[in-house]
Formats: structure tokens, C-alpha cells, sequence
């Protein structure tokens, strides 16, 4: 119970990363992109190796800075608080030319709009609190007066149709998380890297961290949660068939 309670709990907190200003709240992020001045990577694939003068003398001296969540985006143009917004165009109306010279805004937006896919968790999270419900409906331990007068405590097994549809709710939201977790760590990697490339030495990026721990970590506790309601059934079957033998 306690493991599928911290599953649900931290589904919905990635997916409240960077949708507001509060704190903690910006640095659930899914992808960083801000500008840095840094000695840029020559490679004899690059066509023009000299365009990085080119694009450093656009960046000239910005500082800002764009975080990725799954229904929002963060923007810190000098260093100072985040704004964040579900709304790029706003968030955009509120940084000068020379903050965002690149437009990193616009592509952070094109990031979240094109590649992020929430809707999995969201459906992961409605079943494995489904399932939660379910299991709260399992008999607790109680007292029983038995043949002699005296008072036991015993603990009735659950309903087995019960156990297998919660089973059954689970193992579906965990297959959705672990597609969903998959997807976004992927993701996140592949846009990090195309966009640090093409901004050779002023663009850098970053994967979230926490975002990344907070999805993995509660597709593990899904997990444990599967493979713990998996035992309890098969236990429950072995019992009642030794049961019927004797």
C-alpha cells in the first residue's frame, strides 16, 4: 500500500515540473538549454567549422536559460528568478532580442509541443489509483472468538477476483510508465545533444535529473508493487489447494 501510494504520488509531481514558479517546482525539468560561452568541438565532418564565430557573435553576452516540463516552460533571463508559463508566446513577450538571440524559447516550445507525450502517465496514474482503491477494500486484521472462548486475531483472505482486476491494473500502469519513462529519457537525450551541437560553443543543454529519477524511481515502485500482489495470488491459490487435498 505504501509503495503504490509513493507511485502515485510522484507521477504527478514530474508532471508539475516546470509549470509554475514555485519553488522546487522549476528544477523538475525535462531539458536545459542556455546560453554559455565554451571552446567549441572541431570535427573533420563539420563543413564549415567557422560558423561558431558567427553564432558566438549573435549570443553575444546572453545569459538566458529554458527548462522543459511536460505542461510548462521555465525561462531565466539574467540570472535571476524563473518565469514559468504554459504559454511560450508570453514568456517570449518578456525576453529582449539580445536575451534569446537563438530563439531558444521557440525551440524548448517546439520540444515540448512535438516530442512530449504526458497522456501515458496521466492514464497510468488513474489505474494504479484504481488499483489503490482496490486494495484498500482487502480485509484488515480483526478478532475472532474461536471453539474454546478465546479471541485470535486473523486476517480473512482477499477477494481473488478482486486481486487479479488489481493485478491486472497495475501491470498495465506499469507497462505505460516504463513506455512513458523510456520515451522521455530518449528523448530528452537526443534533443540535448542536437541542440548543444548546432549551438557548437555559446548553446549548452542538460537533462533533467530529477525529472529522470522521479520517473524511473516510481516505475520501480510500480514494480514491487506488481510483483508483490503476483506472490500474495499465487500464495492465496497454493494455500486453498493444499487445502482442498486434505
Amino acid at each position: 500500500m505504501a509503495n503504490i501510494r509513493f507511485a502515485v504520488g510522484f507521477r504527478p509531481l514530474l508532471l508539475a515540473g516546470c509549470s509554475s514558479s514555485s519553488p522546487l517546482i522549476p528544477n523538475i525539468f525535462l531539458i536545459s538549454l542556455y546560453y554559455q560561452t565554451y571552446p567549441p568541438t572541431f570535427d573533420p565532418s563539420q563543413v564549415d567549422p567557422g560558423v561558431t564565430t558567427a553564432i558566438a557573435n549573435i549570443v553575444g553576452q546572453a545569459k538566458l536559460q529554458v527548462r522543459v516540463g511536460y505542461f510548462g516552460i521555465c525561462v531565466n533571463p539574467n540570472g535571476g528568478a524563473f518565469l514559468c508559463s504554459n504559454n511560450a508566446t508570453s514568456l517570449a513577450s518578456q525576453v529582449s532580442v539580445d536575451q534569446d538571440p537563438l530563439n531558444l524559447i521557440w525551440v524548448a516550445n517546439t520540444f515540448k509541443n512535438s516530442i512530449v507525450f504526458p497522456y501515458l502517465i496521466i492514464v497510468a496514474i488513474v489505474l494504479a489509483f484504481i488499483c489503490f482503491l482496490l486494495l484498500a477494500t482487502f480485509p484488515g486484521w480483526h478478532q475472532e472468538t474461536d471453539e474454546r472462548g478465546s479471541e485470535r486475531d486473523v486476517k480473512p483472505f482477499p477477494s481473488r477476483p478482486v486481486s487479479q482486476v488489481a493485478l491486472a491494473l497495475i501491470f498495465v500502469s506499469s507497462i505505460f510508465v516504463l513506455v512513458s519513462v523510456l520515451w522521455q529519457h530518449t528523448a530528452s537525450v537526443a534533443a540535448s545533444t542536437i541542440a548543444q551541437d548546432l549551438g557548437n560553443g555559446s548553446v549548452k543543454s542538460g537533462v533533467g535529473t530529477a525529472a529522470m529519477v522521479l520517473g524511473w524511481f516510481g516505475f520501480a515502485l510500480l514494480i514491487i508493487v506488481t510483483i508483490g500482489l503476483l506472490v500474495m495470488i499465487l500464495s492465496i491459490n497454493l494455500v486453498a489447494q493444499l487445502t482442498d487435498e486434505e
